[in-house]
């Protein structure tokens, strides 16, 4: 990191975060450069998203095997992984190729690289779990035992920053804003739909099964779609522009001081700015040169993304 930017967490985490994986997970799936949600209808949209695809996935699990398939679980965690990392930025490509009329990738290749460096760092704390608890098989009973509670609390971690991640979507709020919703979409469906075709039910009836495996896409579509209608409806962003072109956010939006107990807040500020907010103390001024991104600039002296 340079000077001009701040560290990844913020200085939310500590030594003492370790001992509560959670809280770990919380700091570092969910890095100070991440915008906050512009206001709490659309926070709560956000977790929306969050809920109905945790309880669809559990819910398969619970009724079919009468408890939590922890391993199964891990194991499907893995694989979800191995898809995200093709599948994302396969789908920010095309919104790339999508924004290409309006703007350039060279304006938007910092918070590119950071998503890209949460979306490995998740995935490398998968297959780190996965390969602990199969690598404990292979020792005596001291350091089985040893791997095995290494192995619960990066299980913790990982299901803390999966349940973090599922919000924010890899930080890709900081590209634009409607990237969260449009990647949270594709995913469930991807998820999905190979289990249609193959009829993978896991063990319940045809129309059981279908409402099961299509809950979570077809619930998360639809708080995607009423997110993203409020983002344009009320801050003008819409998914088709790019990011540089799009308006600042009205001075009645609310403020951007996160309400206590926002698990997306961050009380120290977010180093890119709100890049969708309007300056403090200048409410009705336009940004410069219509750069929605011209408070870190006024910051900074440079352009965040190389623009």
């Amino acid at each position: 990191m340079t000077g001009a930017r701040r560290s990844w967490t913020d200085g939310s985490l500590s030594g003492r975060s370790f001992l509560k994986p959670h809280r770990a997970a919380w700091a570092v799936f969910h890095p100070a450069w991440i915008p906050q949600a512009l206001d709490p209808t659309v926070e709560r949209l956000k977790r929306g998203r969050v809920v109905a695809g945790a309880v669809a996935a559990v819910g398969v699990y619970t009724f079919v095997e009468g408890g939590f398939a922890f391993e199964e679980m891990l194991e499907n965690t893995a694989i979800a992984s191995a898809v995200l990392f093709f599948l994302t930025p396969v789908t920010v490509g095309v919104m790339l190729f999508v924004w290409r009329r309006t703007g350039t990738v060279g304006q938007l290749k910092r918070p590119l690289l950071d998503s890209l460096k949460l979306l490995l760092l998740f995935i490398g704390c998968v297959m780190t779990t996965v390969g602990i608890f199969r690598s404990s098989e292979m020792f005596g009973l001291v350091p089985r035992m040893l791997l095995t509670l290494l192995g619960l609390w990066m299980a913790f971690f990982v299901m803390a920053g999966a349940v973090r991640l599922s919000g924010n979507f890899f930080g890709s709020a900081a590209v634009h804003r409607c990237l969260p919703p449009l990647l949270a979409t594709v995913t469930t469906w991807l998820m999905a739909v190979p289990d249609l075709i193959t009829g993978d039910l896991h063990g319940l009836s045809l129309t059981m099964g279908i409402v099961f495996i299509l809950g979570a896409p077809v619930t998360v579509t639809g708080l995607a779609l009423l997110e993203m209608r409020r983002l344009k409806r009320r801050y003008g962003i819409r998914l088709a522009a790019h990011p540089a072109t799009l308006p600042p956010t009205p001075a009645g939006a609310p403020s951007q001081a996160p309400p206590q107990g926002n698990p997306y807040g961050h009380p120290q500020g977010n180093p890119y700015g709100q890049p969708y907010a309007p300056h403090p103390g200048q409410p009705y001024q336009p940004y410069p040169q219509g750069d929605p991104y011209g408070s870190y600039r006024a910051h900074n002296g440079q352009n965040p993304y190389g623009g």
